[in-house]
């Protein structure tokens, strides 16, 4: 269980020790990237010697926490707080570009 300022987010289908009072509706927040012209240099040098290549690392951190930022907005703006059978999801839309999806339940839960 993950808590973002008193918003709960879960995988499972309920939160243990909370009984949900109402369900909002289906949530998503989405955002697609690009690496930059020097990231794409740096990225395809480190990866002719293998290993971890920290740029794109550093990049999808970012991208999912902006997605699932985006998710917690819409779910707050139907009045909710709490988001439950949160899921990520991601797609290659070009060779440069990756889109990532952050979906679920928006819920209004309270502490058993």
């Amino acid at each position: 269980m993950v808590s973002v300022d008193e918003f709960v987010i879960v995988s499972s289908n309920y939160v243990p020790g909370y009984e949900i009072l109402e369900t909002k509706g289906f949530v998503y927040g989405l955002t697609v990237r690009s690496r930059g012209v020097g990231g794409q240099i740096g990225a395809g040098i480190r990866s002719m010697f293998g290993g971890e290549i920290k740029e794109y690392v550093h990049m999808m951190e970012e991208t999912r926490e902006e997605a699932l930022q985006r998710a917690i907005q819409h779910a707050q703006d139907m009045g909710a707080n709490g988001i439950i059978s949160a899921r990520y999801d991601s797609n290659d839309i070009s060779d440069i570009m990756q889109e990532i999806l952050v979906y679920g339940t928006a819920v209004v839960i309270q502490k058993e």
